[in-house]
C-alpha cells in the first residue's frame, strides 16, 4: 500500500536574518537622508535673502528627490523629519513650521511622481529625461513648496503680504535650483567608476575644464558688465567631451559662484531689487542646467545610437558569413585565365 505524501514548501533559511538585514538597511537610508537633508539645508541657508530661512539656493530638494527615485517612496519620513529639523529652528511657531516641512515633503513626493509618470530614467541618457526633470521635475513640482511655504509665512503675519511674490520667486528659485543641479550631480555619480588606463591629457583637460569654468563664472558675476553668456562655452565643452559626469560639476561651480554674487549684490545683480535678482539668476541658472542637461542627453544617445548600429552591423556581418559559403582567392584569377585562353 503506498501512502501519497504531499511535499512539503522548503523552509526559508535565514528568513528572520534577511529581514533584519532589510529593515536595518532602510533605516539607515532614512538616517542617511535626513542626515544629507539638514546637513545641506544648513549650507543653502548661507545664502538666506529673506527672514532668514529663504535661500536661492536650496540643495535638499535634489536630494529628496534623488532618494525618492533610486530608494522609493518609502523615503518621504526622512524628508519630513529633515524638513522639521531645519525649520523648527527658524520658526515661526510650530503650526507654521508643520505646514512648511509637510509642503517640502509634498512637492519632491509630487515630482517624483510626475516623472514617474513620464518613464523617468535616472541615468539620464535621453533627451526626454532631460526634459522632464528641468520643466517637470524642478519648474512645476517646486511650485508646491514655494506657494505653500509662502502663503504659510503670509498667514502666521511673519511676512507682508506685499512681500509675498518676491519671497515666492527667491523660495520657487531656490527650490528648483536644488533639483537642476544637485539632482543631476547625485545622479551622474552613480555612473563613475575607477578609471584605468586614462590618457594622462584626458586628466589635464578636466582640469582645464574646472579650471576654466570657475574663472569665468568669477569673472562674469563680477563684472558690472552683462556677460553671464560667457560660461556657456564652457558647459558645451564639458558636455559633449565628458557627458553629465563632467557637466554637472560645472554647472554646479557656474550656479553656485551665481548665486553667492546675487546674494553680495555684485556684478549683474548690482542695484536690483530682490524680484529682479531672482529673474536674472534663474534664467542663468535655467540655461546652465538646460545647455548641461540636454546636451550631455543627446551625446549620451548619439553614442547608444553608433554603439548600437555598430553591433548590428557585427550581427550582420557574422550572419553573412554562415550564409555565404567560402571561396578561396585563388579560384577566381585560374577562372578568368582559363576565359582568356579559349577567346584566343
Amino acid at each position: 500500500m503506498h501512502v501519497l505524501v504531499a511535499p512539503q514548501a522548503p523552509r526559508e533559511t535565514g528568513g528572520p536574518q534577511l529581514r533584519l538585514r532589510r529593515y536595518a538597511v532602510v533605516g539607515l537610508q532614512l538616517a542617511a537622508v535626513t542626515a544629507a537633508y539638514y546637513g545641506s539645508a544648513k549650507l543653502g541657508l548661507e545664502q538666506q535673502l529673506v527672514r532668514g530661512q529663504v535661500t536661492p539656493f536650496w540643495p535638499p530638494t535634489g536630494i529628496a528627490l534623488v532618494a525618492l527615485l533610486l530608494w522609493g517612496m518609502r523615503m518621504w519620513p526622512a524628508i519630513a523629519a529633515g524638513a522639521f529639523l531645519v525649520n523648527v529652528t527658524l520658526g515661526p511657531s510650530l503650526l507654521p513650521v508643520i505646514a512648511i516641512a509637510a509642503s517640502n515633503t509634498i512637492a519632491p513626493v509630487c515630482a517624483c511622481l510626475l516623472l514617474r509618470r513620464v518613464n523617468f530614467r535616472p541615468a539620464l541618457d535621453r533627451l526626454q529625461d532631460a526634459l522632464a526633470l528641468v520643466f517637470l521635475g524642478a519648474l512645476v513640482g517646486m511650485l508646491i513648496s514655494a506657494t505653500i511655504g509662502t502663503g504659510v509665512l503670509v498667514a502666521s503675519n511673519a511676512l507682508a503680504a506685499d512681500d509675498f511674490w518676491p519671497t515666492w520667486s527667491v523660495w520657487w528659485t531656490g527650490d528648483a535650483v536644488g533639483i537642476l543641479i544637485i539632482a543631476p550631480l547625485l545622479l551622474a555619480a552613480r555612473t563613475i567608476r575607477r578609471p584605468d588606463g586614462v590618457n594622462v591629457l584626458r586628466w589635464v583637460e578636466a582640469a582645464a575644464l574646472v579650471a576654466g569654468t570657475t574663472a569665468a563664472s568669477l569673472f562674469v558675476t563680477r563684472s558690472s558688465l552683462n556677460l553671464l553668456f560667457l560660461v556657456v562655452p564652457f558647459l558645451i565643452w564639458a558636455a559633449f567631451r565628458f557627458q553629465l559626469p563632467g557637466a554637472a560639476p560645472c554647472a554646479l561651480i557656474a550656479s553656485v559662484v551665481a548665486i553667492t554674487a546675487g546674494a553680495a549684490d555684485a556684478g549683474p545683480f548690482s542695484g536690483q531689487d530682490l524680484l529682479a535678482k531672482m529673474v536674472i539668476l534663474q534664467a542663468f541658472n535655467g540655461t546652465v542646467a538646460l545647455t548641461s542637461l540636454l546636451l550631455s542627453a543627446t551625446v549620451a544617445e548619439r553614442n547608444q545610437t553608433v554603439r548600437a548600429l555598430r553591433e548590428a552591423c557585427e550581427r550582420l556581418s557574422e550572419a553573412l558569413s554562415q550564409l555565404v559559403p567560402d571561396r578561396t582567392m585563388d579560384h577566381r584569377p585560374t577562372f578568368r585565365l582559363e576565359k582568356h585562353e579559349d577567346r584566343k
